[in-house]
């Protein structure tokens, strides 16, 4: 299936659908319950102080809910959010411009905080530690700096590869939160509201079917259910029930475990073409003619989360269990070591 249920960027059309099916407070959020019962504490404790509130890392594979944390943490907080990515401040003319903006309070969302260049991001730590940057103005010998006092705020950063940041960044994170994946009961009730929004009919069934296929991931539930929904509009009553759910599915090749044709073609690299494994990651990637970050960032982990796939030092390696997926005989050289995984001999 082209781009997948779980690319890493969402289209215009995605973006509108993210903003139709986003949670409005903490209220209607689904999932991550510590985490989001921590932030509601926060939230209460800054509000009563007058505060803004503490800086805040939220780290996690994508479509877990960064995002959408992060606009509720602004209305909760009763102030306005102002978005941004890591690639996109590419100066530190860029960084002072989007400081510079921000009221009393406001939240700043970094998206792929990663990705910040070593000079914007060095010029991040006094604006989060004292709420002042620098800025320097003419050139050479006449170049002079001037520092500007900036308005109390709230930086909210999300990651899906947190080993990436440095430590003096991470450093300054008043709370880090790690998001984990959906269990089906949860990705259920996001089904289940998500299809309300929608005026779709839904049965219990139905959900269950798209809850349990979808990768433990809201927005990948929240994609199979529109693309179910045209399914049920032109091949059934319009109505989800768990044979047209199924039905579409397997017309999106996604099969019973949530893996789709890119994930048995990674998994079924390792079994076929190097007996198992080990195998390096820049060589899955030009295998799969796919970028080194998209494997580790949007593959990898579920796979790794279930028990497909193991990391040792010499390379990803293929388990008994993506043996019984891809329903391959093990091979006679190679027996089962500690828990799930395989290693040669």
């Amino acid at each position: 299936m082209s781009d997948r249920l779980v690319s890493s960027s969402a289209s215009g059309e995605d973006d509108r659908f993210d903003r139709l099916f986003r949670p409005g407070g903490f209220d209607d959020y689904v999932g991550q319950k510590k985490h989001v019962d921590n932030l509601k504490v926060f939230v209460e404790a800054a509000r009563r102080r007058g505060e803004p509130l503490d800086h805040t890392l939220l780290c996690g594979p994508p479509g877990l809910g960064k995002t959408t944390l992060a606009y509720i943490l602004a209305k909760e907080m009763g102030v306005q959010l102002h978005s941004t990515s890591g690639p996109a401040l590419e100066h530190k003319g860029a960084l002072a411009g989007l400081l510079t903006k921000l009221e009393p309070g406001d939240v700043l969302f970094i998206d792929e905080i990663h990705r910040l260049n070593m000079a914007v991001e060095e010029s991040l730590y006094p604006a989060i530690e004292d709420f002042e940057i620098d800025i320097i103005t003419g050139d050479g010998a006449f170049a002079s700096s001037l520092k500007l006092q900036l308005k109390p705020f709230c930086l909210v950063g999300a990651t899906t590869r947190t080993g990436l940041l440095s430590a003096p960044l991470l450093s300054r994170f008043g709370y880090v939160m790690r998001l984990d994946y959906y269990p089906v009961e949860e990705l259920i009730a996001i089904v289940e509201r998500s299809a309300r929004l929608l005026g779709v009919p839904l049965e219990a069934s139905g959900a269950h079917e798209m809850a349990r296929r979808a990768r433990g991931t809201p927005r990948i539930a929240n994609r199979l259910l529109r693309r179910v929904r045209d399914f049920a509009e032109v091949l059934g009553t319009g109505r989800i029930d768990e044979d047209i759910a199924r039905i579409s599915a397997d017309r999106l090749e996604i099969d019973d475990a949530g893996l789709d044709t890119m994930d048995r073609r990674l998994i079924s690299i390792i079994v076929d073409d190097y007996e198992g494994g080990p195998v390096g990651v820049d060589t899955l990637a030009a295998a799969m003619s796919e970028a080194r970050d998209t494997i580790e960032d949007v593959y990898e982990p579920y796979l790794l989360q279930q028990g497909f796939i193991g990391r040792t030092p010499r390379g990803r390696i293929a388990t008994r269990k993506a043996y019984a997926h891809l329903g391959r005989a093990l091979p006679a050289d190679r027996v089962p070591a500690q828990g799930n995984l395989l290693e040669p001999e």
